[in-house]
């Protein structure tokens, strides 16, 4: 392992590759800093420039703007009360309050310390468990992989912290985007309606730079209009007591290893480990009724876990082909586009690339932390830019981006159709990040899933005779229903308590 890691190194620190970490870190970390744009669209955007990169160099752009977005997002959170990115939400509550009592410089250094911290751990483990769990993912077959990936669906759809039903309702339609195109068996076009451009699929970059970048412009647009820019709190000392990283320790600990935890579950992602980490502090912690109120560990507790959660989100996409959320989703897309298959066999296949990733999230981390924590301001002062003249220039990166995939104009007419889409999801306040990740995974999926029933001959109950693919669908079902249940028990309880009381 030691070997290859140093073999990683040798290929992370040549100055092309360590020029490219720290261009990615700076523009993760704006776009981090940037409200709402988040790290999906921009790794979208990104995915045309990768094409004409090496393997290794690629993942390493990628990988700096994903970690380098999941340190910015903070800075929105505390100074404007505006989450950067939806991993960042739970940061406000604290975060800002400590900016409107003039602590917005405590709140960013420990903001930056947390998540050097937890991306360290992050990639630490990542460097030990990656490969055993490589190994141990070759025992999976068709029915495994396939049980998996419904196992990785239904986990983002009931973890989206939406409404399961419309979640459903989005995997479901991402899964009907992903069938269009030439049947994998027979060869006969699919919902192609006759137009031959269709024949090849409807490439998710379209979908997602569609959903993401386009929906945020026409958002963007619409909260100038209304007039509904919150103004910037500067910072004027970036720094922290003593006193108050050691009263802090303790709470980035927790978050680094629930977030770990929580987001090495395919389909979890940071978001969701941001929640379940701040929920558990609350009641771990000592003096709970001060988180909410501007306590630094509402700060460092949340931005610990985001950023292990998305260390630890690279496991299960490397080792197994799932991604754990909408960035990742775009990252597997890049490697398949780079004719790269993540899974069991990623480490034997490509593992020159895999050790110069893991090498280069060392050397990220570092880059990050030089970043983030002096430069602090200056990177808060791109958000004074005016939206009428930003918005344009993500309008025209975007479309230009579309145009690079195949020079169609029914790309552009399918991006401004996902964009329009994206748009009425968000306003009635349907999850995006399921529809991307069914369009991602509906191909493999009906692959392993054909693969399986020709293995059984026909025979769907190959899936429950498996150990390993029963007890994934098991838990596919468990995780979509059981939250359901458990708010009807909550439900009937309270109004149970309720008619108590009235007698």
């Amino acid at each position: 392992m030691f070997e290859h890691l140093l073999n990683g190194f040798a290929v992370a620190l040549q100055p092309t590759n360590l020029l490219i970490a720290l261009v990615g870190c700076l523009v993760g970390t704006l776009i981090g800093v940037l409200p709402g744009l988040g790290p999906t669209a921009t790794l979208a955007m990104l995915i045309p420039l990768v094409f004409s990169m090496p393997p290794a160099t690629a993942m390493i752009l990628l990988t700096s703007v994903y970690y380098g977005s999941m340190y910015g997002g903070s800075t929105t959170s505390i100074l404007v009360n505006i989450p950067g990115e939806s991993a960042s939400v739970i940061t406000c509550k604290d975060g800002n309050q400590m900016a409107r009592q003039g602590r917005a410089g405590p709140a960013l250094a420990i903001s930056a310390i947390g998540s050097f911290i937890a991306g360290s751990f992050a990639v630490l483990v990542l460097t030990v468990v990656g490969a055993p769990v490589a190994g141990y993912a070759l025992n999976f077959g068709p029915p495994e992989f396939f049980a998996l990936m419904v196992f990785g669906l239904c986990t983002v759809a009931s973890l989206t912290g939406s409404d399961v039903v419309k979640s459903v309702v989005t995997t479901c339609l991402g899964l009907m985007i992903a069938t269009v195109g030439i049947d994998l068996v027979s060869g006969a076009p699919r919902y192609t309606f006759g137009n031959p451009f269709l024949q090849d699929g409807i490439d998710f970059v379209v979908v997602a730079i569609g959903m993401f970048a386009f929906t945020e412009v026409v958002v963007t647009a619409m909260e100038v209009r209304a007039g509904t820019r919150a103004e910037i709190i500067k910072a004027e000392r970036i720094w922290l007591s003593w006193e108050e990283f050691k009263y802090s320790l303790a709470s980035i600990f927790r978050g680094t290893v629930f977030g770990f935890i929580v987001g090495m579950l395919p389909g979890a992602g940071a978001t969701l480990s941001t929640f379940i980490a701040y929920n558990l502090e609350k009641r771990i912690c000592k003096n709970p009724e001060r988180l909410g109120t501007g306590d630094i560990r509402g700060v460092a507790n949340p931005e610990s876990a985001n950023n292990a959660a998305s260390g630890a989100s690279l496991v299960p996409l490397l080792t197994l082909g799932i991604p754990g959320g909408g960035a990742t989703a775009v990252m597997l897309g890049a490697l398949m586009m780079l004719d790269i298959t993540p899974g069991p066999l990623l480490f034997e296949k490509h593992g020159a690339m895999v050790w110069a990733l893991i090498a280069s999230m060392y050397v990220g981390n570092a880059l990050l932390l030089i970043l983030n924590w002096p430069l602090v301001n200056v990177f808060a002062r791109v958000m004074s830019v005016p939206a009428k003249y930003l918005m344009p220039i993500v309008l025209v990166i975007s479309t230009i981006g579309v145009w690079s995939l195949s020079y169609s104009s029914v790309d552009l007419l399918l991006a401004a159709g996902a964009g329009l889409l994206g748009y009425y999801l968000r306003r009635n306040k349907y999850p995006i990040e399921p529809l991307i990740l069914g369009l991602i995974l509906g191909g493999r999926m009906e692959q392993a899933y054909r693969q399986a029933l020709i293995i059984s001959k026909g025979s769907n109950l190959i899936f429950f005779t498996k150990p390993i693919s029963l007890t994934l669908l098991v838990g596919a079902v468990l995780f979509l229903f059981l939250p359901m249940l458990l708010a009807k028990a909550k439900q009937f309880q309270a109004a149970r308590a309720v008619s108590g009381e009235a007698a």
